[in-house]
């Protein structure tokens, strides 16, 4: 009996088909290499644009400061390490500061166990009608935080496209408007005693600021160093939005800008019941006062 074989097919026309499959596979991976390529970028377009229209927002809600300049008789009855930080970091005369605008680079971590990376930040405040925004970038993720119109929000992507995290809510507008008065040191001015803001004594080197907006009030116990500096502050927030816990702001490296002493070192950090847990170290490469656009 013979056997019958299905006739093979042609050489050119098994190489065609190979080719065919190679040049899909190519295809493929290119088309992978563009994505990757492009859509990073992609997103540090998008993500660009939200932090311009953000800076946007954030000065066309701004308010007026008054006029009137410093004086030392703003100071009269407030407890003697109060008045002897602002007669060491302020010139009698000084305007009220109306917005900030600063270049940040120092480390961070995104939990207090993992390690420190570089960061680069960019950060526009207004004074006056509370509000900031800040941008930081590192090598793997990009973070908005900000409070604007009474709301404070963060905002974390990843390789500039891919959404992390995003908080929102009672627990962050009271949080970031935390850090506006915290960092209030570097634009002094905002924690002259007014209608809002109140300072109380403690003892010699150290006294408590309270401030009240929009049904929240929040304070600060503030020690002061033997040069008259604001040194630490201490109060309670929400630590990853669950408790409260004991955040530390240390400053350091006092420089002068623009006529004012101001913190170019500023550290954050979580005090527990563990221990000192610092998660971000910053310094100040650039500040400046009352200019209404970005960098």
């Amino acid at each position: 009996m013979k056997t019958i074989h299905e006739p093979l097919a042609p050489k050119n026309e098994l190489l065609a088909k190979s080719q065919q499959h190679s040049s899909i596979i190519a295809s493929i991976l290119l088309l992978i290499i563009i994505i990757a390529v492009t859509a990073p970028l992609a997103g540090e377009f998008f993500l660009s644009a939200q932090f311009k229209d953000d800076v946007r927002r954030l000065y066309l809600n701004r308010e007026k400061v008054s006029e009137k300049p410093f004086s030392y008789q703003q100071l009269d009855g407030l407890p003697v390490p109060v008045q002897k930080y602002f007669k060491h970091v302020l010139p009698e005369g000084r305007p009220a500061i109306q917005s900030v605008r600063m270049l940040q680079k120092g480390q961070f971590k995104t939990d207090i166990k993992k390690d420190w990376i570089d960061i680069e930040g960019e950060q526009y405040v207004t004074t006056q009608k509370p509000g900031f925004v800040w941008k930081g970038k590192t090598y793997m993720f990009s973070a908005r935080d900000m409070y604007l119109k009474g709301k404070g929000k963060l905002v974390v992507d990843l390789f500039s496209f891919y959404r992390l995290q995003k908080g929102e809510g009672p627990k962050y507008d009271e949080g970031e408007l935390l850090r506006w008065l915290g960092e209030s040191v570097c634009y002094p001015t905002n924690l002259l005693p007014g209608d809002n803001l109140v300072w109380f004594p403690i003892d010699d080197e150290s006294a408590q600021l309270i401030y009240y907006y929009k049904g929240i009030s929040l304070s600060y116990n503030i020690l002061f160093n033997s040069k008259n500096e604001i040194e630490r502050m201490e109060t309670q927030r929400y630590m990853a939005d669950k408790n409260k816990e004991k955040w530390v702001n240390k400053l350091s490296s006092y420089q002068l800008r623009d006529g004012i002493l101001v913190p170019t070192y500023i550290e954050a950090g979580w005090q527990l019941k563990d221990g000192y847990f610092p998660y971000a170290k910053f310094q100040i490469t650039i500040i400046e006062y009352n200019k209404f656009e970005m960098f």
